[in-house]
């Protein structure tokens, strides 16, 4: 078998993360309709590979490029032109396979897939019909509930029918003002994973978390950048309601859908659309729809094609799709060896459930702190590094991380990796915080000057500011002594056995200081004199 020029893998393995804060049940819908109702949800993903070049052609893959500069004769389908494999595609195709744990087959098949629109020019996919390239697989996601009063996350497993390899079609482009389509062969032929799973979830919420948890499996692995604003990975929703104990009633599709978040509302919108039709004693058709957000209802495209329809066909231009392992490969020619399953699977990384436990067990953060974390490219080495240059806290760090750096890191609109603020740099305030050389309030408000000002040191920074920490003990009782002096009606009530007003003291000692006294000093101080006070 053919194949064009291999990748190179430092690109294609590298470990990416998404910036995206972790998917919440929330879902008063489903809650609402559970008793009278069930859903039946599953998604078929079409997750574009990170290929530099198109499955069956050597045409560069770039995203945004101009219309109809990345077209060769094959994309154009012109007649004598052949499908010539891509290997680094069936190499993503195999360890995503392996990375979701799928069985793969060792020999698969192509086929065509017959139908006509205007930006699929041959008339037909080259898709896996008959065999795809693997099967039975699994995703194991967590979902958090807010509605709980329970910190504790709802483990689920939803099953994967199968992967198969395809390429992609063109692009049509509306032109409404002067009535006509437009189409862009670009990405035509680009290749695609099409994820198939079984109807195992049960609303949107559940199916927004399925589709979180594979962009940060496919961004780990490399495969996929899992970019759904530019169309990397496309999600159609089937989606049907019956009555407990029925069998599942007709199922409808909502195709092309763009974000995990509008994957939520467009299958909770579908399943309420169906239960309205039901209950008013209508029936739901076959059909394949659109969601449109800016109505906030989904639209018929077309009654849904039947198998029949799309005439599938042995392809007769590529051969069957070999794949080796240690066992099989004994047997093969050196010139037949093409991709080895035992290779790819070398090259797997920490998947992202793995790092979630491993950073729970290890460092005893919450599973929540470690979700977060996993969300920007780069934050868990970020936080591993600070906790073991000088054995930290684990949960101060990744709570400092969580609620004071990624806010001010959202605030500036940057990423970690256009932070001017080190992993170093955040340790030593922590430590300074820590130690007591500046309060937490303080900390925090320096924060914001390490993204603005890069030339001065901490110490600069807070001598500067007259920011440090009084922890004078002397200075710290004509302090106390002011304040009680000051305040004996507050004084007289704390006495008579009011013990809430000690904090009105400790204020106002805050207060006169611009929150610079040092609380643990302060409060002992504070209660010793309080107290003998009583006892006089």
């Amino acid at each position: 078998m053919c194949f064009v020029q291999k990748e190179d893998k430092g690109e294609v393995y590298r470990k990416v993360r998404l910036s995206k804060t972790p998917v919440n049940v929330s879902n008063p819908l489903h809650t609402a309709i559970s008793k009278s109702w069930e859903s039946m949800v599953g998604l078929e993903i079409h997750a574009q590979i990170s290929s530099k070049s198109k499955m069956f052609s050597g045409s560069a893959v770039k995203f945004s490029s101009p219309p109809n500069s990345l077209v060769s004769f094959l994309d154009a389908s012109l007649p004598g032109t052949l499908p010539v494999l891509n290997k680094y595609c069936v190499e993503a195709g195999v360890l995503t396979s392996l990375a979701l744990d799928c069985q793969i087959n060792r020999i698969s098949y192509f086929d065509r897939k017959h139908y006509f629109y205007a930006d699929l020019p041959a008339g037909y996919q080259i898709t896996q019909q008959r065999v795809p390239l693997a099967t039975n697989g699994k995703i194991e996601f967590s979902l958090f509930d807010q509605n709980s009063s329970k910190n504790e996350p709802q483990k689920m497993c939803v099953r994967l029918k199968q992967i198969q390899l395809e390429h992609d079609s063109g692009k049509s482009l509306h032109d409404d003002v002067n009535h006509e389509t437009l189409v862009d062969l670009n990405r035509s032929g680009i290749g695609l994973m099409e994820l198939v799973s079984e109807p195992d979830l049960q609303n949107g919420s559940q199916a927004a978390a399925m589709v979180r948890e594979l962009q940060l499996i496919l961004q780990y692995i490399g495969t996929c950048d899992g970019k759904m604003e530019e169309g990397s990975l496309r999600v159609d929703a089937n989606v049907s309601v019956n009555r407990p104990g029925e069998p599942p009633g007709t199922r409808t599709e909502v195709k092309n859908i763009n974000s995990a978040r509008f994957v939520k509302i467009a299958i909770d919108n579908e399943i309420q659309r169906h239960i309205q039709i039901l209950e008013n004693g209508g029936k739901v058709n076959h059909e394949t729809r659109a969601f449109d957000f800016k109505l906030g209802q989904s639209v018929s495209i077309r009654d849904k094609e039947g198998f029949s329809d799309y005439r599938f066909m042995p392809e007769p231009n590529l051969p069957p799709l070999v794949i080796y392992d240690k066992k099989t490969i004994m047997n093969a020619s050196k010139d037949d060896i093409a991709v080895n399953i035992d290779d790819l699977r070398k090259k797997l990384p920490e998947l992202p459930e793995q790092q979630r436990q491993r950073l729970t067990r290890h460092y005893g953060i919450p599973l929540l702190h470690s979700m977060v974390l996993m969300q920007e490219d780069g934050l868990v080495e970020y936080f591993e590094s600070i906790v073991q240059e000088k054995s930290r806290n684990a949960k101060t760090v990744a709570d400092w991380i969580i609620t004071v750096f990624l806010k001010e890191l959202n605030a500036h609109g940057m990423t970690l990796k256009d932070s001017p603020v080190s992993s170093h740099l955040i340790g030593q305030l922590i430590d300074l915080m820590t130690d007591g050389v500046v309060s937490v309030n303080t900390a925090k408000k320096i924060m914001p000057i390490l993204f603005t000002d890069e030339t001065r040191s901490l110490t600069q920074i807070i001598e500067s500011k007259n920011w440090a920490q009084i922890r004078d003990e002397k200075h710290l009782q004509t302090l106390c002594d002011s304040v009680i002096a000051n305040n004996m009606t507050v004084v007289k009530a704390y006495i008579d056995g009011n013990n809430k007003v000690f904090n009105r003291l400790m204020g106002l000692i805050q207060h006169q200081t611009q929150g610079r006294a040092d609380p643990g000093l302060v409060r002992k101080i504070l209660q010793t004199k309080l107290e003998e006070m009583k006892l006089k």
